[in-house]
């Protein structure tokens, strides 16, 4: 249990015996004045039991007593702020040490289970940019609910049905064609980039000239099995690896897609306008009516969407999560809005939106790529500027906010660059660690020789990983994961500042090389949350 944790409970017991059940929020005061750890449960009460808070603070203090509370004192307007016993506060040293990689593991998710669906980009061309910012959000949210209890499932959906991939087909055929010595003309929806010529070459390489009358099956899954095998690739490099990947086909083949159509036809909620079958979702909350059969008899993507979601509630998790791009913002509504109609519980659902991503260079925006002419893939950001400032920099910021990535400062040696300055924190308390050839296992100490007092302000934020983990989990939020280990790295690198930390002092270096190790175990344990594997030497 973190301290706050603690605290919380500490403060819960105080207030019952006042015959009152409220959830606590304990906060850490911006300044060191103002105590450790603050509550203002004294103000959100004052209303309900007409009272003035200060009353109701100097109430709750009475009822208050522990042994890890040094002093607890009320402030106006009826703030409780809280001073931490400081003999409580050094043992987190060795609680941190003694957990190492389990240092922040919680239990809070109690085995709820959880499908995360996130990428599924779709297999007609090379992952780029964009999806980057999902793959990086999507594992390190799993990472994060998986450290914190919860049952997770990765999913990738692949998109393999459809008139996409039709086009795709027709778009490594026509290529194929040119290859052959004939002409060759891509559909107006076709795919242009490089690498369907490369896997039209590929055809070639093996079969010469004899599929120039192959059926367009042929090169659809030529294509799917290339791209399909490429994303797979390309993810795994980036540190993303998923327990379920689902065939849009697979649906169709095995029968789904129409046992979804006939019971939505069932429910009684369709209709037919201008040729077209429509599903009355404006009933349930969404905007207006959709389209499940265009009047071509062509299915829309919805109605395969609905079924894939059916086929994830009936596998028996509890919520589902999609991360999804910012254009399938309307597709929340409609979504939930089907599920309902089919009687399935839609609160089960929640979809994440994903905002645009600009790259910058030289205060410019970079919109096309060398390589493909189009856009920038995921492979050549990683090349530019590195797998760990890659991830550090798409999940440093919330999901529904806007990114420019910055390549001149993600590649920066400095202490402008946030990726850079944490790993060089790490890489010089290695050094240190190394350095010190004892061996600090079962070697007890008091921390007798912490005169400095940033020493504690330094603890206290190791102590708040705990929590800022839960809270990570409980919003989806794997930025504050980013944030934090930033601050933390910043408070290390003014320590080092501050104090030597190898000395002829027996007792004083061993106290601060213990220090030096908790910090290492929780700025990596915050960085594996995120994917990303700090280096031990700069």
């Amino acid at each position: 249990m973190s301290i706050k944790s603690e605290l919380a409970t500490i403060i819960k017991d105080a207030i019952n015996k006042m015959g009152i059940d409220k959830e606590i929020i304990i906060d850490v005061p911006k300044s060191d004045k103002n105590g450790d750890y603050s509550c203002n449960v004294a103000l959100t009460l004052s209303h309900e039991l007409k009272k003035a808070p200060m009353d109701i603070a100097k109430e709750i203090v009475n009822n208050t007593n522990s042994d890890i509370i040094e002093n607890i004192e009320v402030v106006n307007p009826g703030f409780i702020n809280i001073f931490i016993n400081k003999k409580r506060l050094l043992s987190q040293i060795d609680k941190i040490i003694a957990s190492d990689r389990n240092y922040g593991k919680n239990k809070t998710g109690n085995g709820k289970k959880i499908n995360v669906e996130y990428v599924s980009a779709n297999p007609t061309g090379i992952l780029h940019v964009g999806h980057g910012r999902g793959a990086t959000y999507g594992d390190s949210l799993t990472r994060i609910l998986s450290f914190s209890g919860y049952d997770v499932v990765r999913e990738y959906y692949i998109n393999d049905a459809g008139n996409q991939i039709n086009n795709l087909a027709i778009s490594i055929f026509e290529r194929y064609k040119e290859i052959c010595g004939e002409k060759g003309e891509i559909p107006e929806d076709g795919y242009h980039g490089k690498e369907i010529i490369s896997i039209a070459q590929g055809i070639y390489d093996t079969y010469g000239k004899n599929k120039l009358k192959e059926k367009i099956n042929f090169f659809k899954n030529e294509g799917l099995r290339v791209l399909i095998n490429q994303i797979k690739k390309d993810l795994d490099r980036y540190r993303v690896n998923f327990d379920v990947f689902t065939s849009e086909q697979s649906l169709y083949d095995t029968g789904l897609v129409d046992t979804t159509l006939n019971n939505l036809k069932n429910s009684g909620n369709c209709f037919i306008n201008d040729d077209a079958l429509w599903l009355s979702t404006s009933k349930y909350g969404d905007e207006k009516d959709r389209v499940l059969i265009k009047s071509d008899g062509n299915y829309t993507y919805l109605l395969p969407d609905i079924a894939y979601h059916i086929n994830k509630l009936d596998r028996g998790f509890d919520e589902l999560i999609d991360v999804l791009g910012s254009d399938h913002h309307g597709y929340i509504n409609r979504l939930k809005a089907s599920l309902e109609i089919l009687g399935k519980d839609k609160n089960k659902l929640f979809i994440k939106i994903l905002q645009m991503v600009r790259l910058i260079k030289d205060n410019e925006e970079i919109k096309l790529s060398k390589r493909t002419g189009k856009t920038i893939t995921l492979m050549e950001l990683v090349d530019e500027v590195g797998l760990n400032a890659t991830r550090y920099f798409f999940v440093s910021k919330s999901l529904d906010t806007p990114l420019d990535f910055d390549l001149d400062l993600a590649v920066k040696q400095s202490n402008e660059n946030p990726v850079y300055y944490i790993e060089y924190a790490n890489a010089r308390i290695t050094s240190i660690l190394n350095n010190y050839k004892n061996n600090i296992d079962n070697k007890s100490t008091e921390f007798k020789t912490f005169n400095n007092n940033y020493i504690y302000s330094i603890i206290k934020k190791m102590s708040e990983f705990e929590d800022v983990v839960i809270s990570a989990a409980d919003k989806r939020m794997p930025h504050l994961i980013a944030n934090y280990v930033y601050e933390l790295a910043s408070m290390f690198h003014t320590f080092y500042s501050m104090e030597k930390i190898i000395t002829d002092d027996d007792e004083y270096t061993l106290e601060r090389i213990k220090l030096l190790k908790a910090i290492k175990i929780v700025i990596n344990n915050a960085l594996d949350l995120l994917g990303i594997i700090p280096r031990e030497e700069m």
